[in-house]
C-alpha cells in the first residue's frame, strides 16, 4: 500500500517516530515546515505554542514536495500543543483536501494527549481512521522501545485492515 507519513515536529520527537515508521514501512515522508518558524525553549516554548493554538494561528507552510492524493494510506503525526494538534497541521488540513483515505494518527507529548485525536478525527471526517496512538517523549524516553512499539502497532492495524477486506 502506497504510504505517506505527514508530520510536524518542533523538538524532534514526532520526527523520530515518523522516521522510524517510514524506514519500517518503506513509506515516503512529508515534513510540514512553517515559513517563519520561531524556536523557543524552556517555559517560553509552552507560552508561545499555547498562544499559537488559542489564537487559532495558521502559519504559512513551505511548499509541499508530496501530494497526499497520490497515496492510499496517510500516517499523520503531531506534537501536542495546548491539548490539541499544532497550528502547522491545522494549516495543512485547512489547505489540503483529504477524502477517502485510510489514516493512522499518532501524537507525541510531554504529558497527556488532550483532545488531539478527537479534533483530528473531526477534521478528517470522510476518511477511514484505522487507529491512533500517543507517545510520551519517544526520542528521549526509551527510543528503541517506542520505535518498536510503533512499528508493531502499525503492522497490527494494517494486518487487521487487510483481514476486513476479505
Amino acid at each position: 500500500m502506497k504510504t505517506l507519513i505527514i508530520y510536524y515536529s518542533y523538538e524532534g520527537n514526532t520526527e523520530f517516530m515518523a522516521r522510524s515508521l517510514a524506514e519500517h514501512l518503506k513509506a515516503d515522508m512529508l515534513k510540514l515546515e512553517p515559513v517563519n518558524e520561531q524556536k523557543h525553549s524552556g517555559f517560553m516554548k509552552y507560552v508561545w505554542g499555547g498562544k499559537q493554538v488559542f489564537m487559532n494561528r495558521r502559519p504559512e507552510l513551505k511548499p509541499l514536495d508530496k501530494n497526499p492524493a497520490d497515496y492510499e494510506l496517510l500516517i499523520i503525526g503531531t506534537p501536542v500543543w495546548a491539548f490539541t494538534h499544532t497550528p502547522a497541521l491545522s494549516t495543512f488540513l485547512q489547505n489540503t483536501t483529504i477524502k477517502g483515505k485510510k489514516i493512522i494518527l499518532f501524537c507525541c507529548s510531554q504529558g497527556g494527549n488532550g483532545n488531539v485525536f478527537k479534533n483530528l478525527r473531526a477534521k478528517l471526517e470522510g476518511n477511514e481512521i484505522l487507529g491512533q496512538m500517543p507517545f510520551y517523549e519517544p526520542k528521549s524516553h526509551n527510543p528503541g522501545e517506542n520505535a518498536h512499539k510503533a512499528k508493531a502497532w502499525v503492522e497490527g492495524l494494517l494486518v487487521f485492515d487487510k483481514r476486513e477486506q476479505f
